[in-house]
């Protein structure tokens, strides 16, 4: 018997046949039981730079452009029952934020840094940072 027949039927009587399971999944919308916690970025380099949020362990958005000499604001929510921060989509879902990142233009990837993200302060008002190169890396303060 050719493999071809077999390994089909062989693979139908696994565990991996019923691996997969589709459920409907709530999506939180709108800003209701959130504080707003804004994120001003300056841009102090000589650099473009590209910020990004990881929404998820396999997806990353660009969230913001900030061309030297210039500052970008984010708007991130914070949920403090469940001390999560979100972003909302153009259809106003949230998009929880696992990490935020910036780095240069063109090489985000490679000369980002981190950005806390602070449960603690988090609702005491504007958070303000600038970002410049320093001892060559990319620094946010």
């Amino acid at each position: 018997m050719k493999i071809c027949y077999v390994l089909p039927v062989l693979l139908a009587f696994t565990s991996f046949a019923n691996a997969v399971e589709l459920h409907h999944v709530t999506v939180r919308t709108g800003t209701d039981g959130l504080d707003m916690v804004p994120l001003a970025i300056s841009n102090a380099g000589n650099d473009g730079l590209s910020c990004n949020a990881d929404l998820a362990h396999w997806y990353s958005a660009g969230i913001a452009t900030v061309e030297p000499g210039k500052s970008a604001r984010i708007e991130l929510w914070f949920d403090a029952k469940t001390g999560t921060f979100t972003i909302l989509n153009d259809k106003r879902e949230n998009l929880p934020v696992e990490r935020l990142w910036c780095g240069l233009s063109g090489r985000a990837y490679a000369t980002r840094v981190q950005i806390t993200l602070d449960r603690t302060g988090a609702t005491k008002g504007v958070r303000k940072l600038s970002c410049s190169m320093a001892e060559d890396r990319l620094v946010c303060r």
